[in-house]
C-alpha cells in the first residue's frame, strides 16, 4: 500500500508542479489588436492567414493577410496598430486560406495559394502616407504557397510554385528568382525533381533548409544556382509527420522545425552550416494532439505559433527548451486543432511581437524578456519526495525541465558513500533507499549541454 501511496503522491506533485509552471510563465501583454468583421469569411469560417513586419523610413510596420488581400499598419510609439493601406488580392474569395509575405529593399512581396493568383509587389517608399501596387506578375507566378528572400544573395525562393496555365497543377516544388531588378524578377532554377513539394524554406547566404512535407527535410547550397550543392537530408526521424516549417537562429548554430501533424513535437536541432542534427524534442499539449505551425527564433527564444494553443515561447538556454511565456489568441473550442494562432513575427527592433490568429486577426504583443531571462535555478525547482521515507522504499527526484545529465551520491553521517548513480536527459528518477534507519546526505550534480554544472545537497531521513 505504501508503494501505491508513494506513486499517487508522485503523480499529484508532478501535476501540481506543471500547473504552477503554466500559471507563472505568462510574461506576455496584449498591446493592441485589429480585426475587421466586414471581411468575407472563408470555408473554414476564418478571415486571416500570416503576418509579417518591417521597418520603413525609421518606423515599424505590420502586415496581415486576409481573404480579401493585404493590410498594412504603422506601429506607433503608443503601441497602437494604425491602418496605412490595403491592397486587394488578385484572387479575393471565400476560398482564400493562405497569403504569405517577404520584404526586399522598398518592396513588399505578396503571394496567395488559392485561385487565379499572382505575385503582387507593393511599394513601401511613400510610407507613412500611402502604399500602392507597383507591379503584379501573373505570368511567372500563379498560386504560390510560400516565399522567402535571401537578402544577401538577392534571390526570392518560391515554394510549391504553380503555373498560371493550370492552377491545380504544381509546376515545381521550388523556383528561385533573381531580385537584381526588384520589379522584374528573372527565373534562375527549378526543382528538386525527386520531392513532391517544398512547403517552406529558410535561406541564409545561399544555404537553404527545405521543408518538404512528407518527404522530410533537405539542405542545399544555392550559391551557384545553376548547379546547387546537395548537403543533407532527413527523410526518416522520430515524431515525423508533415515537415512544415523551420527557423535558423541568428548565430546559425541552432535550427528548429515543426511537423504540422497532430501530436508531433517541435524538433530542436544543431546546425553546422551543412548538416542538421536533431538533438531532442519539445512542445505543448502534444499528448492531446496539439499542432505546431510556424516558428521564429532568436538565439535565446523560440516563438511558436501553436494554432489552438496560442503563442508559446520557449527558452533555448535549456538543453530541452523550456516554455516560459504564453498568450492564447483563440479562446474558443479546441476540438479542431488547426484554428487559432497562424503566424508570428519576432524581428522588430523594438522587440514587440506580431501574431496572426485565423479568426481574431492581428495582435501586437509585449514579451517581458527581462523577466523571462531571469534564471530559473534548478535548485529551486527540484522536488525530492517523500522525505522522511521508510527503509527499503524509494525516493523520487523530479524537475520541470530536462538536464543533459545528472549524477547523484548518497553519504551516511560518517561520510561513507552508500549509493551513486547517473542518468542522461533527466527529469524524473527513482532512487531505492535500502539503508538503515538514520540521516543521509544526497548530493546531486546537474549538467547542461555545455557541461556547466550545479550542485544541490539535500538531507534525507530514513525511518
Amino acid at each position: 500500500m505504501k508503494w501505491i501511496a508513494n506513486r499517487i503522491f508522485l503523480i499529484v506533485l508532478i501535476v501540481q508542479s506543471q500547473q504552477l509552471v503554466a500559471q507563472s510563465f505568462q510574461n506576455i501583454t496584449k498591446l493592441d489588436q485589429w480585426h475587421q468583421d466586414s471581411l468575407i469569411t472563408n470555408t473554414s469560417l476564418n478571415r486571416y492567414s500570416d503576418c509579417y513586419g518591417f521597418v520603413q523610413n525609421g518606423q515599424e510596420y505590420a502586415v496581415i493577410g486576409s481573404t480579401e488581400g493585404t493590410h498594412v499598419f504603422l506601429i506607433n510609439d503608443q503601441d497602437k496598430l494604425i491602418p496605412k493601406g490595403f491592397i486587394k488580392g488578385r484572387y479575393s474569395s471565400t476560398f482564400v486560406e493562405h497569403r504569405e509575405y517577404a520584404v526586399f529593399k522598398n518592396y513588399l512581396y505578396a503571394v496567395c495559394d488559392e485561385g487565379v493568383s499572382s505575385l503582387q509587389i507593393i511599394d513601401l517608399q511613400h510610407l507613412p502616407d500611402s502604399i500602392y501596387l507597383a507591379k503584379e506578375d501573373s505570368t511567372l507566378f500563379g498560386r504560390v504557397h510560400n516565399i522567402f528572400i535571401d537578402t544577401i544573395q538577392q534571390k526570392l525562393y518560391s515554394c510549391i510554385h504553380r503555373s498560371t496555365v493550370n492552377t491545380q497543377t504544381i509546376d515545381a516544388p521550388l523556383k528561385i528568382f533573381s531580385l537584381a531588378n526588384p520589379l522584374a524578377l528573372q527565373e534562375l532554377w527549378s526543382g528538386p525533381s525527386d520531392v513532391n513539394e517544398v512547403h517552406d524554406i529558410y535561406v541564409r547566404n545561399g544555404v537553404a533548409i527545405l521543408n518538404c512535407g512528407y518527404d522530410g527535410l533537405r539542405v542545399y547550397n544555392f550559391t551557384n544556382t545553376t548547379n546547387p550543392a546537395y548537403l543533407d537530408s532527413k527523410s526518416i526521424y522520430q515524431d515525423q509527420g508533415y515537415n512544415h516549417q523551420g527557423w535558423l537562429t541568428p548565430d546559425g548554430t541552432r535550427y528548429l522545425f515543426a511537423d504540422e501533424t497532430n501530436g508531433k513535437r517541435v524538433k530542436n536541432c544543431s546546425f553546422d552550416g551543412s548538416i542538421v542534427t536533431i538533438k531532442n524534442y519539445f512542445g505543448t499539449n502534444y499528448q492531446n494532439g496539439s499542432v505546431p505551425h510556424n516558428i521564429k527564433a532568436t538565439n535565446e527564444f523560440a516563438f511558436v505559433a501553436y494554432y489552438n494553443e496560442g503563442l508559446r515561447i520557449f527558452d533555448l538556454r535549456y538543453p530541452i527548451p523550456l516554455e516560459i511565456a504564453h498568450y492564447d489568441t483563440y479562446p474558443d473550442e479546441k476540438v479542431y486543432k488547426m484554428n487559432g494562432n497562424w503566424g508570428i513575427y519576432a524581428s522588430l527592433p523594438s522587440k514587440r511581437l506580431l501574431v496572426s490568429d485565423r479568426k481574431y486577426g492581428l495582435f501586437l504583443l509585449h514579451f517581458n524578456q527581462e523577466n523571462a531571462l531571469k534564471s530559473f535555478p534548478l535548485s529551486e525547482s527540484i522536488n525530492i519526495f517523500p522525505n522522511p521515507i521508510s527503509s527499503s522504499e524509494s525516493i523520487f527526484m523530479t524537475i520541470p525541465l530536462e538536464t543533459e545529465r545528472v549524477e547523484w551520491q548518497i553519504f551516511d553521517l560518517q561520510g561513507k558513500q552508500v549509493s551513486k548513480g547517473e542518468i542522461e536527459h533527466f527529469n524524473s528518477v527513482e532512487i531505492p533507499m535500502n539503508f538503515a534507519v538514520g540521516t543521509y546526505q544526497l548530493r546531486i550534480h546537474l549538467y547542461d549541454e555545455r557541461n556547466n554544472q550545479e550542485e544541490i545537497t539535500r538531507k534525507i531521513v530514513v525511518i
